[in-house]
């Protein structure tokens, strides 16, 4: 398993965690099985957003005793009522529905408390300005929460939470159709079929300028619906009309400026052990380029989408890491310090660049890279 910083928080997490759907339905034993055999595996993350009271409790005696071994992203504002979850504004439900979570997870802390599914406007102003941030900031204070996060899956509201400069995490939803479509308020527009009908061309900006200001800020993105609900691994539902792996959604994600972790939705082992041969797979088997570069009426040409189709160089440059970095930076109209740090312990740079042009013939999406070199020169100097 491989292991990554979670932004500011300075936390190691792994790149493939856990999503709470595998512990619905399921009876403690089999929660417990479920967890070890994460765990084995080299999972120490998990998103629990579920306000079930049985898959919390499941999971809270599945961790009995090792509770420091996970990092949980545990959500604010979620209930349980009428025999379902609910999203809820209420101070009083939401403080009930925390101290239940906190309970039935046996534990005292949680290590990113997100504050559950902002995607409108007028939703973001009242919780940001209101009693349910006083009381998250006070959860903090108090060492309860270590950091805080938010769910979203509107671009529009993340970059505004993320300017607050209060987050930390965004549990931010990310699959290359989602990346196509403008913001919206609702949910329900990344998965309609009729927003896929005209010819999209490349990634949302609004889209990207959040993953660049994540990356430049030390905010890290987890994300969820990497598989878009499954969707995108079966041609017949997949809004591109094309069938994608498992391997290759998590590879997509991967690889977007400032995102850390994909929680893999896995409901049975099997789906679980499935995700988690990305991390001994091949490259080839991870590719999402040639797919993406042959999708009927949409189109990432011209655009870098970070794939490595560029590599090897010859040099030894990693294109694509290159072409990130100075894409932040051009996204900030500043050399952010960070940025420039990451740059920095590159092995090589692009002056190194002889420009034999061998990158520009492997990418599948035209990518002007010897344009992309000079401009990274540019700005980093060397």
């Amino acid at each position: 398993m491989k292991y990554r910083i979670l932004g500011r928080t300075g936390i190691k997490v792994s790149e493939i965690a856990l999503g709470c759907e595998g512990f619905v339905n399921k009876s403690i034993d089999e929660v417990k099985l479920f967890v070890d055999k994460a765990y084995e595996n080299g999972i120490n993350f998990i998103d629990f957003y579920s306000s079930n009271p049985n898959a919390r409790e499941a999971f809270g005696k599945a961790i009995e005793g090792r509770r420091e071994q996970w990092i949980i992203e545990g959500h604010l504002c979620t209930i349980w009522k009428n025999d379902q979850y609910l999203r809820t504004r209420k101070i009083d439900e939401v403080k009930e529905g925390f101290i239940d979570l906190l309970k039935r997870l046996q534990t005292n802390y949680i290590d990113v408390g997100m504050i559950h599914y902002i995607d409108a406007e007028s939703d973001f102003n009242n919780v940001f300005t209101g009693e349910i941030i006083e009381y998250a900031l006070e959860l903090k204070k108090q060492g309860i929460i270590k950091h805080l996060g938010i769910s979203s899956h509107n671009p529009d509201i993340a970059i505004k939470a993320v300017k607050t400069g209060l987050i930390d995490v965004i549990l931010f939803s990310i699959n290359p159709c989602y990346d196509m479509l403008p913001p919206s308020e609702e949910v329900d527009d990344l998965w309609d079929d009729k927003n896929y009908e005209k010819p999209l061309i490349n990634i949302d900006p609004v889209r990207q300028e959040l993953y660049e200001l994540c990356q430049s800020q030390g905010v890290a993105i987890t994300v969820m619906k990497a598989f878009g609900g499954g969707d995108l691994l079966d041609e017949k539902l997949s809004p591109f009309k094309v069938k994608m792996t498992p391997l290759q959604c998590i590879h997509y994600s991967l690889t977007r400026p400032g995102v850390v972790s994909v929680m893999a939705g896995s409901r049975t082992i099997d789906e679980l052990l499935e995700a988690l041969e990305y991390e001994k797979a091949e490259l080839s088997q991870k590719d999402y380029a040639n797919i993406l570069a042959n999708i009927p009426k949409h189109s990432f040409i011209g655009n870098c989408v970070y794939c490595g189709h560029c590599a090897p160089c010859i040099k030894g440059i990693s294109v694509a890491d290159i072409n990130k970095f100075t894409d932040l930076c051009i996204a900030k109209k500043e050399v952010v310090e960070t940025v420039r740090e990451h740059y920095a312990v590159l092995k090589h740079h692009a002056s190194e660049c002889i420009r034999c042009r061998s990158c520009e013939k492997n990418c599948p999406f035209g990518v002007e890279i010897i344009k992309k070199m000079k401009k990274a020169v540019e700005i980093f100097g060397y």
